[in-house]
């Protein structure tokens, strides 16, 4: 369904921490549910089917595809911490690796978090201040127009 990004460029924006990560890690499912969960409530159905054309190259390749890549990853990564086997869940441990421990993942998962806040929050504010170059974005159904969090301070919008 959303076919403009790919496993491949995932892989190279969201995982950039310097550690090899297998292609097969991130699935075209994967890909699709990550923007139906973070994308297309901030941005709307009817601009993200659109993103992909010429006239929304900024929008889309400054904004919506490394925020798209970082969604991927926040739902990808807590699989990267176990590994599944016939034997059930187990924790990955390499030859000269420790597995982290559950403070460090949750450290890892918020971090995340935020910079996908983050993206999310200046591709809003891009769309808002372009309102005209947009005409398929409808700002009142943007999910972050409804509540806002900034450093622990819940807004309702």
């Amino acid at each position: 369904m959303y076919s403009f990004i790919t496993p491949a460029y995932v892989i190279a924006t969201a995982f950039t921490d310097g550690e090899y990560i297998s292609p097969e890690v991130v699935t075209h499912s994967e890909i699709e549910a990550a923007i139906e969960r973070w994308i297309v409530p901030v941005v709307g159905r009817e601009l993200l089917t659109k993103v992909a054309s010429p006239e929304y190259q900024t929008l889309f390749s400054d904004m919506l595809m490394p925020a798209a890549a970082t969604a991927v990853r926040l739902e990808v990564q807590p699989r990267l911490n176990i590994s599944t086997t016939q034997h059930g869940a187990r924790v990955v441990v390499g030859e000269r690796n420790a597995a982290a421990d559950n403070t460090l993942r949750s450290e890892l998962m918020l971090s995340l978090r935020n910079h996908l806040r983050t993206q999310l929050l200046t591709l809003t504010d891009h769309l808002e201040q372009n309102a005209e170059l947009y005409p398929e974005y409808h700002p009142r159904e943007n999910v972050l127009h409804k509540v806002a969090v900034y450093g622990g301070f819940v807004q309702i919008l």
